[in-house]
């Protein structure tokens, strides 16, 4: 199993520099950051900051989306830094969340979305796409490589997921949803005609190693409160109960009363008071090293191919060390 860390692009830029450097020190393989051009810095600029720093690190955003960025502009980019760095890129891909929602526009749909992928794989590694009704492609480009992962809850972005992208981006890290959502994401690249082995599974969440509970709760609680958005989305596009959607996903958000986004990814947000313990246990990662790895091997198991930690709290120095001390080695394999 692989492991990276999720960090926002807060300033100062040296500090999340400085953190991807020792996340790759303790053995991390991947470096994501968010990616909302109103509420933090640009991640481009800073990618490349991170790979001139790094020698290994394989960085990108967790996630970009199809309308804040063109599709040939984003290829550009990745396509700039691998031949700086050498392909050591990744595009995670959404619909949008925080960066849409907060210039006023809805998250984009999934046909955009969809079109989007197949426009920036190619042209990031090379081919020609259809751009607007134009034929183009990127001339300098050589032996360009960028997977694109997709992330996606509910049916129809799982089905593309399996239909059309490298990976399948997971936030959250409930044991019960993932293996759901998973076998939603391989059924559709077989019924598509793809390999499903060939996806890589990434599942995404806070992780807080330590034995005070109660204070990780309320340090990763936030994420309850993110991924509540996409499940509000879910849960007005299908109904309550509707069978499309676990129950187990979403009946938490019964009790939410509305979500300001300059709050958004952060501890101290105060519209995820609503989000109970048991989703924070279950959606997260906490407690003591003993407990990070249970949660773990059962990811695993399910096939889990990278855990990517959010370190949006108050222990991220200690708990990257922790993993790279004591979880890492026991998934060296």
């Amino acid at each position: 199993m692989d492991f990276g860390v999720v960090l926002q692009a807060d300033p100062p830029s040296a500090a999340v520099v400085s953190l991807m450097r020792r996340a790759e020190r303790n053995g991390f393989r991947y470096g994501w950051t968010f990616d909302s051009t109103v509420l933090w810095q640009e991640p481009f600029v800073l990618y490349s900051r991170i790979l001139e720093h790094t020698e290994r690190l394989i960085v990108g955003p967790m996630v970009t989306n199809p309308s804040t960025r063109a599709p040939e502009v984003t290829a550009s980019t990745f396509a700039t830094l691998n031949e700086m760095y050498g392909n050591r890129t990744v595009c995670g891909i959404g619909r949008g969340d925080s960066a849409m929602r907060v210039a006023g526009r809805p998250p984009n749909t999934l046909a955009r979305l969809g079109e989007a992928i197949g426009v920036i794989r190619d042209l990031a590694e090379g081919r020609a796409a259809d751009v607007g009704g134009h034929r183009i492609r990127i001339p300098w480009i050589k032996d360009g490589k960028l997977p694109v992962w997709m992330a996606a809850y509910g049916p129809k972005a799982l089905a593309m997921t399996g239909q059309l992208a490298d990976g399948f981006i997971l936030q959250l890290a409930d044991p019960f949803l993932t293996e759901w959502m998973i076998k939603a994401v391989r059924k559709a690249a077989a019924d598509a005609g793809r390999d499903p082995d060939e996806i890589t599974i990434c599942v995404a969440a806070p992780a807080y190693v330590g034995d005070d509970i109660e204070h990780a709760r309320d340090q990763c609680r936030w994420f309850g409160g993110m991924v509540g958005n996409h499940v509000a989305d879910l849960v007005a596009r299908y109904g309550e109960h509707s069978g499309m959607v676990p129950d187990e996903l979403t009946d938490y958000i019964k009790a939410r009363q509305g979500y300001d986004y300059s709050h958004h990814g952060r501890a101290d947000n105060p519209d995820t008071t609503f989000v109970p313990d048991a989703i924070v246990d279950r959606f997260c990662l906490l407690g003591p090293v003993a407990a990070h790895l249970d949660k773990l091997q059962r990811l695993r198991a399910l096939g889990v191919d990278q855990f990517a930690l959010y370190a949006m709290h108050d222990a991220k120095e200690s708990t990257l060390d922790a993993y790279g001390a004591e979880i890492l080695p026991a998934f060296a394999d």
